[in-house]
C-alpha cells in the first residue's frame, strides 16, 4: 500500500489562502520526549570546541567554514547573547546553544525516524509534492533570557529551487508563546512571491536585495502547544522575537524541496557532495 496524503480539502484550502497550516498533536508526548532527550545526549557529547554562533540580523559577518559544513554533519551554534566580555560563556552550554543542524534528518537515528516517517511523506504528498527530500533539519532551542530574534523572511530565499518548492515544517517540542517567542507570520504575504534571494558565492554569502520594511501590525502571532506542527509556504513571510522569559521555546525544523522536475539552484548556501536521499517517490 502506498503513501496516502493526510491533509483534508479544508487545511489545503486554509494553507493556499493563509500560507500556512497548524495541525494539532501532530507528534505524540512519546515522540517529543524522545527528540528532547536525544538532544540532551548529544549537548552532553559536545565539548564546545567545534562551533560557531548564528545570527540572522548578521549572516554574511557570522558564516564560517562550520557553516557551510554543517549541511552534511550534526553542528551546533551558540547564541550571540552566550559569551561574555572575556569571551567565555556566561552560563552552562545546554543554555547557550542556539541550534543544532543541518542534518539531524539523516545521521541521527531519532530524528530521522520522525523525518522520514509516513506522516511527514503523507503531508507532503498532500501538498503536491512527486519526490520530495528533507534539505535540512534544526533542533531550535529559543533559549531563557537569551534566545536571539529570528528576523522577517521567507525559506524560498535560503533553500532555492527551480521552479521554487520550499516548505518549512515546524514542530513544537513545548509550548510556544507570545512570551517565550512562539512564530509571527503575515497571513496570505505567499501570495507576493520571493523578494529577495539568500546567495553563495566566491566571497561568501549575501542577500541580493536589502530586507522590505514590514508593518508589525501585519504580522498575527502562532501561538501552539507542544507536539503542534506548523506548515510553512516557502514564500510566507515570518519572524520570531527574542525570548526574554525564563522559559525556553524548543523546536524541531524541517525544510522539504521537491526534486521532480525542481532544479536545486547551484548559488545555494547549501552546496551539498552526496545527493539527500528522497522520501517517496509518487
Amino acid at each position: 500500500m502506498g503513501i496516502l496524503g493526510n491533509l483534508s480539502v479544508n487545511q489545503l484550502d486554509s494553507f493556499n489562502s493563509e500560507g500556512f497550516l497548524v495541525l494539532d498533536s501532530f507528534a505524540s508526548p512519546e515522540e517529543i520526549q524522545e527528540m528532547r532527550s536525544q538532544m540532551d545526549d548529544l549537548l552532553h557529547q559536545f565539548d564546545g570546541s567545534s562551533s560557531s554562533i548564528f545570527s540572522t540580523r548578521n549572516q554574511q559577518q557570522s558564516t564560517d567554514d562550520y557553516f557551510f559544513e554543517s549541511a552534511e554533519k550534526i553542528s551546533f551554534f551558540f547564541e550571540e547573547k552566550a559569551f561574555g566580555d572575556d569571551g567565555l560563556l556566561k552560563q552552562p552550554k545546554e543554555l547557550s546553544i542556539n541550534k543544532v543542524g543541518h542534518a539531524l534528518h539523516e545521521i541521527d537515528p531519532v530524528f530521522k525516524k520522525f523525518s522520514h516517517s509516513d506522516k511527514i511523506s503523507g503531508l507532503l504528498l498532500s501538498l503536491g509534492y512527486k519526490r520530495p527530500v528533507i534539505i535540512q533539519s534544526m533542533y531550535i532551542f529559543k533559549q531563557p533570557g537569551i534566545g536571539g530574534e529570528v528576523v522577517p523572511h521567507q525559506d524560498n530565499s535560503f533553500l532555492r529551487t527551480e521552479p521554487p518548492s520550499c516548505t518549512g515544517l515546524w514542530l513544537a517540542l513545548e509550548d510556544a508563546t507570545i512570551v517565550n517567542g512562539c512564530l509571527w507570520a503575515i497571513p496570505g504575504s505567499h501570495k507576493n512571491g520571493l523578494v529577495r534571494k539568500f546567495i553563495r558565492d566566491k566571497d561568501g554569502v549575501h542577500f541580493d536585495h536589502p530586507s522590505p520594511s514590514y508593518d508589525i501590525k501585519e504580522f498575527v502571532p502562532l501561538e501552539v502547544k507542544a507536539g503542534s506542527f506548523v506548515v510553512i509556504h516557502g514564500d510566507l513571510v515570518h519572524q520570531s522575537f527574542e525570548n526574554n522569559s525564563p522559559s525556553s521555546r524548543h523546536a524541531f525544523s524541517l525544510h522539504a524541496v521537491d526534486t521532480d522536475r525542481c532544479s536545486w539552484i547551484k548559488d545555494n548556501w547549501i552546496q551539498r557532495k552526496v545527493d539527500p536521499e528522497p522520501l517517496y517517490v509518487s
